[in-house]
């Protein structure tokens, strides 16, 4: 009888440590899956976030566009009409200079000016980046973070 009792205990100790070591882990399991999808939402929305960023950059790069196309349009009609200008007026002033003198004149200075200015739009276009630059090292960071855990 005494042993029947004990193997009793016995028994209903060991089924409690299976117990106790079945929802330690599934408890273990639930955090692990909780940190996965708070690592899973973390991405998703930096991904959303760099979606943003670059159609915001986007949306900015053509009003900017925009502007400048129809500047340069306006811009070129006028230069043209001030070109012809200069252009009798330098014959105007010196009238033994032949007419095809003047507009190369004209026409030189404005090349020149011109490729100044192209050159410096070159410059400065070579030194923007386009590209969202505190989304791209939050998510370098989030990588480094997943593939290095401390």
């Amino acid at each position: 009888m005494i042993d029947t009792r004990q193997s009793a205990r016995r028994d209903a100790g060991s089924s409690e440590s299976s117990e106790r070591t079945a929802s330690a882990n599934e408890t273990m399991t639930e955090l692990v899956s909780g940190i996965v999808g708070d690592v899973q939402d973390l991405i998703k929305q930096q991904l959303a976030l760099f979606k943003r960023e670059l159609q915001e950059d986007i949306r900015k790069t053509k009003e900017g566009m925009l502007s400048l196309v129809i500047g340069g349009a306006v811009l070129a009609v006028g230069g043209m009409l001030l070109c012809l200008m200069l252009v009798h007026l330098l014959h105007w002033a010196w009238p033994a200079l032949p007419l095809w003198n003047c507009f190369a004149i004209v026409g030189g200075v404005f090349a020149l000016v011109g490729g100044l200015l192209a050159c410096a739009g070159y410059r400065q276009l070579k030194s923007n980046n386009p590209l969202p630059d505190e989304t791209v090292a939050a998510l370098k960071e989030n990588v480094q973070w997943i593939a290095n855990p401390k």
